[in-house]
């Protein structure tokens, strides 16, 4: 017999139920429970046996057990799927395969499953299983193949902005977590650009840097309760692309960038307000065209490249920093392979 784990869905009275093998997702508009749980437009009737965690919190965005990494265009193992944990400071380990190598590709994670957009100007959409190690499988597309998108997810949708086909764009594509299904086009940015970070607060999507020759500061934000385009809400400390993007419960991080000296900056913007982020601290390298990861306590920055002739130019290292304060990040662990343009995942 199934079991559905139930949600409610973010900025809405409508519940998710998801199936307990995690491959089918239903929208309930109303939810009773009087015995048994009355479900308006998705099932009758079924009795409590049929599901967990019922009174369950709401979708957040970080993770709290493993952060993931996806793809890549280094060291000829463009499709894997890393994970790594959170509780303690580890290296990663090998867990699956994308459906298609590439590199320069956004990540999104709902509450059950990762997500990949678009790289290697693909339109591909495809998704990967949290509750056991296994690889992906294709979803959907986007409405245009590109690179070099940022990833955001909500409760119910990820969503994949701006990107290169081959030339910058501003499109702002939403894709579902509750059913698969292809993009839609549902904003623009302010600026058509590529390799910027993504953030999520419980209520906006933020793309922030980015290149479009020249390359920008922007701090763009758009909102997840209604189709709309986004708003220019602040500036990064300095103009970058290639950047990692993480955020904690009240702000959005973008860490590092890809230049012909790679930055190690760690900057901070609040979720509260709309207003310029500030330098709080540094990575242990300078590097771009990272993975990124949020845990609910701390930041994570994986790979990239760090165009240094003393060190190898990409980089296997996992980088953790605290959201509790403003600090250094510290090494603490190793991706299976150097890897650079890779996307980030947690649950």
């Amino acid at each position: 017999m199934a079991k559905y784990n139930i949600r409610q869905s973010t900025g809405s009275d409508k519940a998710i139920l998801t199936d307990s093998d995690g491959t089918r997702d239903l929208i309930a508009e109303s939810l009773v429970h009087t015995g048994t749980f009355t479900v308006t437009n998705t099932i009758a009737s079924l009795s409590p046996e049929y599901f967990t965690n019922y009174f369950s919190s709401s979708y957040t965005f970080q993770g709290s057990t493993s952060g993931y990494t996806s793809g890549g265009s280094a060291s000829g193992t463009g499709d894997v799927i890393q994970k790594f944990p959170f509780a303690v400071d580890a290296n990663s380990a090998n867990v699956g395969n994308l459906t298609q190598a590439r590199g320069s590709l956004s990540g999104t994670s709902s509450l059950f499953r990762g997500y990949n957009a678009g790289g290697g100007l693909s339109n591909i959409i495809d998704k990967f299983p949290f509750s056991s190690d296994g690889s992906a499988i294709d979803v959907g597309d986007l409405t245009q193949a590109r690179n070099g998108t940022a990833g955001t997810s909500s409760g119910v949708s990820g969503y994949a902005s701006g990107g290169e086909s081959p030339s910058a764009e501003n499109i702002i594509d939403k894709y579902s977590f509750v059913s698969d299904a292809n993009a839609t086009d549902v904003g623009d940015l302010t600026q058509a650009r590529k390799e910027a970070s993504g953030q999520s607060s419980s209520e906006n999507g933020y793309t922030s840097g980015g290149d479009v020759a020249p390359r920008v500061n922007t701090i763009d934000k758009f909102p997840f309760s209604s189709d709309a385009n986004a708003t220019d809400v602040g500036d990064l400390t300095a103009e970058r692309y290639g950047v990692g993007g993480n955020s904690s419960t009240s702000s959005g991080y973008a860490s590092g960038s890809y230049l012909f000296s790679p930055l190690n900056t760690i900057d901070k913007f609040p979720f509260s307000s709309n207003a310029n982020a500030t330098d709080v601290g540094d990575l242990t390298q300078g590097r771009g065209y990272v993975a990124s990861q949020s845990s609910t306590a701390s930041g994570y920055i994986s790979g990239g490249n760090t165009n240094d002739p003393t060190d190898p130019p990409i980089t296997n290292v996992i980088d953790k920093f605290p959201f509790s304060s403003d600090a250094n990040a510290t090494d603490v662990g190793d991706l299976t392979s150097n890897q650079r343009e890779i996307a980030g995942q947690q649950v």
